[in-house]
């Protein structure tokens, strides 16, 4: 799609809203075009959509199993690399985006050509998509093993709130953010709290794993740790474009990486490390069935307000960027397109791809990190960098940016099934960024845009 010929198609707001008395109330996303500067958020805005997201039980789950197979400070230390490398990787992003304004979608047309861009936008718009699924589903099956309840039931009726949520746009996830933060921070310290009491919180520093250290290599647990936000981490766009200017949206990525990502990872490895879950290796950082073991009526209110707002803020910002992209995708309303995908995601819940955990971390980690570095490469270290931010692509397709693209899953994927040692995603995410360089130098005409 032409990105100029869209910007003009579609003006700054989005059509289709304004003429509605619901449109009137609502602001426009700016689907199609960068968000002018009068539109822009305050830092604290745009902070609190991303400190929401990352600060959620699925997060803790990965953080737990590292420290389950690695020990406490090993797993500590895995944390601590993903969360750096996370931080470079998405503030590098982030800085783009909040000083040009423009979405996932209106950074991959300038690298992957007009046309080719639809490759690599349909791609992670699917993907975060199978996100909004998996946590839908787990939202059900959680609340069901917790306290019995239908799980498909609440499984629709949940995703049904969520696309609700994600409607209302992106203010709607600010707000959640700032609900869904300190409401895990009590429920956190409400399990460890609750875990001091029949176990030695003091022994988690001594805590040697349960894998004996051969189970889970070290650059495998940073890969696992990555993977969980690789994918709108690589869409960051679609959050810190909002962002006054391009510090300001590095900012806002501190408050998820490392901080909002750190606390929720680190609080699942010390339920592990302090023996209070049952199954680490598998249920990792888990802490809920403490919640509701208890048999508490306030504890179990908090434990079912928490499930629905914890799992709805990532179901909510997932559904976001997908939806933010397929309305550039097919030239339609952010709004419509979070109807289409919710509903076949919550469907795709019904259908159990939330029981795929591990299997789909494995794949974010092999092909997206190299698809980000693709970027990065591109706005920064090649075809004159940062001072060709205003160069409009006139090319239809990119060869150079999908043979990096390539080279670099390529390299991940090597990593992971041939040096389990090394971290598939850093590796992939490193080849990538050189691949294009090259490239970029050895075949001049296809680079040519």
């Amino acid at each position: 799609m032409n990105t100029q010929r869209s910007s003009a198609a579609h003006p700054a707001e989005a059509p289709g809203e304004q003429g509605s008395p619901a449109g009137r109330e609502l602001d426009p996303e700016y689907e199609h075009g960068p968000v002018p500067a009068d539109s822009r958020k305050s830092l604290l805005t745009v902070s609190a959509v991303w400190f929401g997201f990352p600060m959620i039980l699925t997060n803790a789950v990965p953080g737990g199993v590292v420290v389950a197979l690695l020990g406490f400070w090993r797993g500590l230390a895995a944390i601590a690399v993903a969360n750096l490398v996370m931080f470079l990787y998405v503030g590098v992003l982030s800085h783009r985006a909040g000083t040009s304004g423009e979405s996932f979608s209106l950074q991959a047309t300038r690298t992957f050509g007009r046309t080719g861009y639809i490759v690599a936008s349909a791609f992670l718009a699917t993907i975060v998509v199978g996100w909004f699924a998996f946590n839908t589903g787990a939202t059900g099956a959680t609340l069901h093993q917790a306290f019995g309840w239908h799980e498909q039931l609440v499984a629709v009726l949940a995703g049904l709130g969520f696309i609700a949520l994600t409607y209302l746009g992106i203010r709607a996830l600010s707000w959640l953010g700032a609900v869904a933060a300190p409401l895990f921070v009590v429920a956190g310290v409400a399990a460890l709290v609750i875990a001091a009491r029949d176990h030695d919180l003091g022994a988690v520093f001594s805590y040697q794993g349960v894998g004996g250290n051969t189970t889970l290599t070290f650059g495998a647990a940073v890969s696992m740790i990555m993977a969980t936000f690789a994918d709108s981490g690589t869409m960051t766009a679609d959050f810190t474009r909002w962002s006054k200017n391009g510090r300001q949206a590095v900012l806002a990525t501190v408050s998820a990486f490392p901080v909002a990502s750190v606390i929720a990872q680190i609080t699942g490895g010390l339920v592990v490390a302090a023996g209070a879950v049952a199954a680490p290796a598998t249920a990792g950082g888990d802490f809920l069935p403490i919640l509701t073991g208890e048999g508490a009526p306030l504890l179990n209110v908090l434990a079912a307000v928490f499930v629905f707002v914890n799992l709805g803020s990532v179901c909510s910002h997932c559904l976001y960027n997908g939806a933010l992209g397929w309305s550039h995708l097919t030239g339609r309303t952010m709004r419509l397109m979070t109807v289409v995908l919710g509903v076949i995601g919550t469907l795709a819940a019904l259908a159990g791809v939330w029981n795929h955990f591990l299997d789909w971390l494995v794949v974010l980690s092999v092909f997206v990190p190299p698809l980000g570095g693709v970027l990065i490469a591109d706005q920064f270290f090649a075809r004159g960098g940062r001072g060709a931010m205003d160069r409009r692509p006139t090319a239809r397709v990119r060869p150079t940016a999908f043979l990096a693209w390539a080279v670099g899953a390529a390299g991940a994927g090597v990593a992971h099934w041939f040096a389990p040692q090394l971290s598939d995603a850093v590796t992939g995410l490193i080849v990538a960024i050189v691949a294009y360089a090259v490239l970029e130098r050895v075949l001049p005409e296809a680079a040519a845009a």
